[in-house]
């Protein structure tokens, strides 16, 4: 790719969080070769993969994918999006192909769609298992056929691999499972020869679209051109700027390490990268380069564990917000013995925490003895158990406790406020991670299943 440089619109930091048609235009004008979003992650926990089911809401996705279809059929160039619908497994793809439907149907498009999907039989992982094909990632240790058993959903986390092959059949969208951020953005310039090393840094750095600027919430995305040497960063909103600063600091994001980001085949190391100011907007960067390593593939596993109730208490009384942990500290006492006597659990039947929101609910750690009492503080009652049945009769157990529990019982009674009424609220299961685990493959096409069709958009009844 001798003197020519691929451009790349990464609109925003995930599909959903509000793309700006100004800034799409603007990186158009720029001669943009393609637009390229991350959908989602494990940011937001659990549920989303087991359930299939997306944290955006419908109607944010469907508009920043209205903007973006727009924009990519009028310009012609591709569109590609990865990790759909929060968490990239089948039902979340499917669910994201429909409004990307919706919208073609809207506009009068036919576009040429892939889907990728890279949602994983059990009998599959079983079979790698058996061959010694998956390896722990830290702290878990090796696979047992059982974790896999627990999953509702088991997703492989794609490289650039079927991006570049969906690329070379002349799609016009792509609607990827769950991906790597970086392999979304990274894919085409890599399909049109820009080198590896400086395709996966630039997608490392744009990721989050605007965050790599000097002022994150200032825009939205950011505009990378990629050539044979290295490549350039700039705001899509021309009143934004880049730093070397702000752009070499995002490798820090969500990375230990700030000098190598481990990827699917291989590792970024950007040890000799140099980040210059090539004019007020743009940051230049050169010198990042790509290891070749055996080829693996991340597994993500979602599951079912127990079931929680929940209640929330409000408490006001100034001599308890002054002995806060040692009411805390009494009352889950009490609570764990009250339960423990008055329904025959044994201490590993169940759990309870009391989340003191105002003092050190999100933390956990314990003030230092000269922190001042607040004004109030919330109590998130927590009961965990096998069944949300057990768990729901927990909470009425310990119900009554929370109307004037004392930190000294010689005095005057104090009283708490419940935020609803009735007071329990069966939260339902808690969705857990179950495999933290890599896949060894010879084929980095393995895993993948390609759908490639021509939409061929219905008419829309207006009026």
């Amino acid at each position: 790719m001798e003197n020519k440089s691929v451009k790349i619109i990464v609109p925003v930091g995930s599909l959903g969080a509000g793309v700006r048609e100004e800034e799409i235009a603007y990186g158009i004008r720029q001669g943009a070769n393609a637009i390229a979003s991350d959908a989602g992650s494990t940011d937001s926990g659990a549920a989303y993969l087991a359930l299939g089911i997306s944290k955006n809401n419908r109607g944010s996705v469907k508009r920043d994918l209205s903007i973006l279809i727009k924009a990519a059929m009028e310009a012609r160039i591709p569109l590609i999006i990865g990790t759909s619908g929060q968490a990239g497994a089948d039902k979340n793809l499917d669910w994201t192909y429909a409004i990307a439907a919706e919208v073609c149907d809207e506009l009068g498009v036919s576009p040429k769609i892939a889907r990728l999907y890279c949602e994983q039989s059990k009998a599959l992982l079983k079979q790698k298992n058996a061959q010694g094909k998956i390896s722990p990632l830290p702290p878990h240790g090796p696979l047992q056929n059982a974790a896999i058993d627990s999953c509702e959903r088991i997703v492989a986390v794609l490289g650039v691999e079927p991006y570049l092959h969906a690329l070379s059949e002349g799609v016009d969208i792509i609607l990827g499972g769950r991906t790597t951020d970086t392999a979304v953005i990274a894919s085409y310039a890599i399909a049109h020869g820009a080198p590896w090393g400086p395709s996966w840094h630039a997608a490392k750095i744009a990721e989050c679209g605007a965050q790599c600027c000097v002022s994150p919430t200032n825009g939205a995305g950011v505009l990378l051109s990629i050539d044979e040497h290295g490549f350039d960063v700039e705001p899509l909103n021309i009143d934004n700027r880049c730093s070397p600063q702000s752009v070499s600091a995002h490798m820090l994001y969500e990375n230990a390490n700030p000098f190598q980001l481990i990827e699917p085949g291989g590792v970024l190391d950007v040890s000799d990268a140099e980040y210059t100011q090539a004019d007020s907007r743009t940051v230049r960067v050169t010198g990042s380069k790509w290891l070749k390593k055996p080829y693996t593939l991340k597994l993500e596993g979602a599951g079912i564990g127990r079931y929680q109730t929940v209640m929330l208490i409000g408490i006001q009384d100034p001599g308890v917000l002054a002995r806060l942990n040692e009411f805390h500290d009494n009352m889950l006492h009490v609570l764990n013995e009250r339960v423990q006597k008055t329904m025959g659990l044994s201490a590993d039947e169940f759990h309870i925490s009391l989340r003191m929101y105002g003092w050190n609910a999100v933390s956990g750690d314990v003030p230092p003895a000269d922190t001042p009492p607040p004004r109030e503080v919330g109590v998130l009652f927590v009961a965990t158990a096998e069944t949300q049945e057990i768990a729901s009769q927990i909470a009425k157990a310990c119900n009554p406790y929370f109307f004037h529990f004392p930190v000294n019982f010689d005095e005057e009674l104090p009283s708490y406020g419940f935020a609803f009424s009735p007071a329990d609220i069966d939260r339902g299961p808690v969705y857990e991670f179950k495999l933290n685990h890599v896949v060894s493959l010879d084929d980095p096409m393995e895993l993948v299943r390609i759908d490639m069709t021509t939409y061929q958009a219905k008419e829309v009844a207006h009026g």
